[in-house]
């Protein structure tokens, strides 16, 4: 890859889309009940989990090319599983 010049309006030598990053594999899942307290009184009680399965989710690879150390380099990663119980009052 070569760096485009400071004067000319072009983006280098590379083709587009020629970095593709890792794909998203990705599973959110909800449960929940209802329970009725009384007349004109809900609640209502849910398990959410996001990333369920706990796939790794690996981030876009690297861009920069003035920064060759880490061209092309997957440096990042998005949320592992994140689980919350949640308790809601319909009233």
């Amino acid at each position: 890859f070569v760096l485009p010049p400071t004067t000319a309006p072009r983006a280098g030598n590379g083709g587009r889309n020629i970095l593709e990053g890792p794909g998203l594999n990705n599973f959110d899942i909800g449960i929940f009940k209802n329970f009725q307290i009384k007349e004109g009184f809900k609640a209502e009680f849910r398990y959410e989990m996001f990333n369920a399965f706990n796939h790794p989710q690996w981030g876009t690879p690297s861009s920069n090319v003035e920064n060759a150390a880490t061209f092309g380099q997957i440096t990042s990663m998005r949320d592992p599983r994140i689980s919350q119980f949640v308790l809601k009052l319909i009233f």
